[in-house]
């Protein structure tokens, strides 16, 4: 979990949501796992303790993770919500990618070619 590289241009708690989240997508956070506390999370991450708690209250409303009276919190068990989270970067991803390949005019079949092409190169290694 202290493994976050966090940029200038976003709000911290945002990116430890997006952490978060892609620790769920690739099956690193398991549903039903227990996560830490909001104090154990700042220290581990050398953040305020009130940039995790605001970490949690937004990873809540998504219902990304619940918490039961005194209990830890925990990763969502909801199927639908776990399959949305990967789904959501992926769309981000691609977003990005098709905005930045839009403006320098590349037309979408040598896009698809290339990201092929890349995309097998990659497995291969």
């Amino acid at each position: 979990m202290n493994n976050i590289k966090f940029n200038n241009r976003d709000p911290v708690y945002v990116q430890v949501v997006r952490h978060f989240k892609e620790q769920i997508a690739t099956g690193m956070l398991e549903p039903g796992q227990e996560i830490p506390s909001r104090r154990e999370l700042a220290n581990k991450l050398k953040i305020n303790p009130n940039t995790a708690q605001r970490a949690y209250k937004e990873m809540e409303e998504e219902g990304l993770i619940y918490t039961e009276r005194n209990l830890p919190s925990r990763i969502t068990k909801d199927e639908h919500v776990l399959g949305s989270v990967r789904e959501e970067l992926i769309l981000q991803a691609v977003d990005s990618f098709v905005n930045s390949i839009r403006s320098i005019n590349v037309p979408v079949d040598e896009v698809l070619y290339l990201v092929k092409e890349k995309y097998s190169a990659e497995d291969k290694n």
